[in-house]
Order: C-alpha cells, then structure tokens, then sequence
C-alpha cells in the first residue's frame, strides 16, 4: 500500500498511517485514531510542555497497546494513526473545532491558535485524508476477497477529567448501530469484571463516532467504539488482562449474531 506524504512530513517523519496484519483473518478491524503523542518534526512541541504532551491530551495511552495484543490474539488487521491528535484528531471531521483544537481541558495549545484555512487545510490532507482513505482501502480490498469487516476503534480515557473522577472503568459505545455494542453490553452484564457502562464517558452527542459513522453506518458494517480508563492499562499485566476480557465480550457479542 502507498501513502502519500504530504509536506508538512518530513522523510523523517515516515508515513502517518501504520497497518498490521494486514492480511489477518479475522473479520473484526481495529482502528485507533489516537496511538500516539509522537508531533511530526516540523511542530516541534506546539509550545507545550512535556508533561502535557505525555498526557491524555496528545494521545490516548495503552490503546494501541491493548489493540496489539487484540490483534494477535485474533488475527485481526490494525490501523492506527502514527502522529498526536494535538496536529489533528482523526475521529473528528476537518469541519469540527475539536479537530485541530486550540484547547484541551486544562491546556492551552498555542501551535494550534488562530490557525489559517491553508494550515488546517495541510494538516488534513497530510493526516485525516491518508489515514481514512487507508481505512476504506482496507474495507474495499477485503470485500474483494470475500472477507467481511467489523470496525472496533480502541480509545482510552483519563480517570480523572476537569478534576472530576470517572467511576466507569470501561465504556462500550456507539452511533445508530448499536448491535455489536449490545451484544458486548449483555456478555459484560454476565461477567462484570470492570464496571462498563453504555456510551460513557463520551456519546455520539460529544462528536466521538466519527470513524464509526464514516465506515460503518455508511457501509452497513457492524461497529463498536471501546473506551477504557487508562490507568487500567498503564502497564503489560493490565494492558493483557483488559485485552482478554475484551476478546472475551467480542467473541460472545459475534458467535450470537
């Protein structure tokens, strides 16, 4: 596969999009639009300091991880974006403010201020353009070898947000397509490791299925968005035990469909 590189990266930098399995044989897609707090060399660091950019504000931490092992277990392809959501996030569409967002809860981001429609419009081309047209590349090629898609983004969310602590521990989310979600809902009901909760701590109304919309509802595909508090996941023994049980409600929810 080719991936064009726009010229806000440099050779350095290398392609925004990283794809795994590519050939996997499970039906099931995952998709991770925020792998990463790595800022192609060009941005240098926003104006931000390093405790921001290690935060949840630039990436969402463990969810790559958690898809990796997903991706094994399963034999399943995996997507994820290479670069910060701070440049551009990719589950918000060029449209929407939270995509190049000039703030994120507690921090300004001053490489993100007053940015000129040429600027936004680079970072989407170099960024949102490639990695979505992966994603549909990677429908289209396995709809032309038989194989069905199932798209599962992977997200992860910070325990403790404008001060506030979540008690939810892990969220199963969706838009109008909510059967893959409910059949995982009804297998988490049955074995309550975490406690899980319907679209939280986000819902379609906070503009967070974008990807979901975008591959699924307009293909028809099943879909599922999973969010899991990131101190869950904050090291392999808990990354592997939150992949399990992931892989555990994902193959109920299927096998009863």
């Amino acid at each position: 596969m080719v991936l064009a590189r726009p010229n806000i990266l440099n050779e350095a930098d290398g392609d925004c999009v990283g794809i795994e399995r590519i050939r996997g044989g499970s039906p099931v897609l995952f998709v991770c639009e925020h792998a990463s707090s790595t800022l192609p060399e060009r941005f240098g660091d926003l104006g931000l300091s390093r405790e921001a950019l290690s935060s949840h504000i630039a990436w969402d931490p463990g969810a790559l991880a958690v898809a990796r092992i997903l991706s094994d277990a399963l034999d399943a392809t995996l997507i994820y974006q290479r670069f910060s959501r701070l440049i551009y996030d990719c589950n918000r569409p060029p449209s929407s403010p939270g995509a190049m967002p000039e703030t994120s809860e507690i921090y300004a981001i001053p490489g993100n201020k007053d940015l000129t429609a040429e600027e936004r419009l680079a970072r989407t081309e170099a960024l949102y353009v490639p990695f979505h047209d992966a994603v549909r590349g990677l429908i289209r090629d396995r709809r032309a070898r038989g194989q069905d898609s199932i798209i599962v983004t992977m997200h992860s969310f910070t325990p403790v947000y404008h001060g506030r602590e979540r008690a939810v521990e892990l969220g199963i989310l969706h838009d109008k397509d909510s059967r893959l979600a409910d059949g995982m809902l009804k297998a988490a009901a049955e074995a309550p490791l975490f406690r899980t909760e319907r679209n939280e701590p986000y819902g379609p109304e906070d503009g967070v299925t974008h990807t979901l919309i975008l591959h699924g509802l307009s293909n028809g595909i099943r879909n599922v968005m999973i969010e899991v508090r990131n101190d869950l996941i904050a090291n392999d023994a808990g990354q592997r035990v939150m992949a399990d049980y992931l892989k555990g409600l994902l193959q109920q929810s299927l096998d009863a469909q």
